[in-house]
């Protein structure tokens, strides 16, 4: 994403709030299926075009002290990537439905990070913005 440098550059928080994942989102985690989660969807846009829609999932057990509700529409790895023993586990590329997105979604990526107790999925889907037309809630 070259354009990210681009000073149009921000964070579009979509929704954030508990509910449960997504099947394959609780395996990742190793949370019990059935089990409500912390939720995440936000845009990366540039110049207020998406080009990445994320979702992260973070078990309810593990966010003791953290705060994300405070991000707003700061992005989740401004604050990952400052926590010192942060740790990425393997990455796997998906085609899971994205968020907003009509099946069958973009390519996306996705890993698990820890930080200390705190565990945290986080995917990201690659929108094509020369031919995806992506229709988000307003803001």
């Amino acid at each position: 994403m070259a354009a990210a440098g681009h000073r149009d550059f921000r964070v579009r928080l979509i929704n954030q709030r508990i509910a449960r994942p997504c099947h394959d989102e609780a395996l990742a985690l190793g949370l019990p299926l059935g089990r409500h989660a912390w939720l995440r969807e936000v845009a990366l846009c540039v110049a207020e075009r998406p080009w990445v829609v994320a979702r992260s999932v973070a078990p309810l057990s593990r966010l003791r002290g953290q705060r994300l509700d405070r991000l707003g529409e700061s992005s989740l790895g401004s604050w990952l990537f400052r926590q010192p023993d942060l740790e990425r586990g393997p990455i796997d590329i998906t085609r899971r439905h994205a968020p907003f997105y009509p099946a069958p979604g973009p390519w996306g990526r996705r890993s698990v990070f820890r930080h200390g107790r705190f565990t945290v999925l986080v995917q990201e889907f690659f929108l094509d913005t020369m031919k995806d037309e992506l229709v988000l809630p307003a803001s």
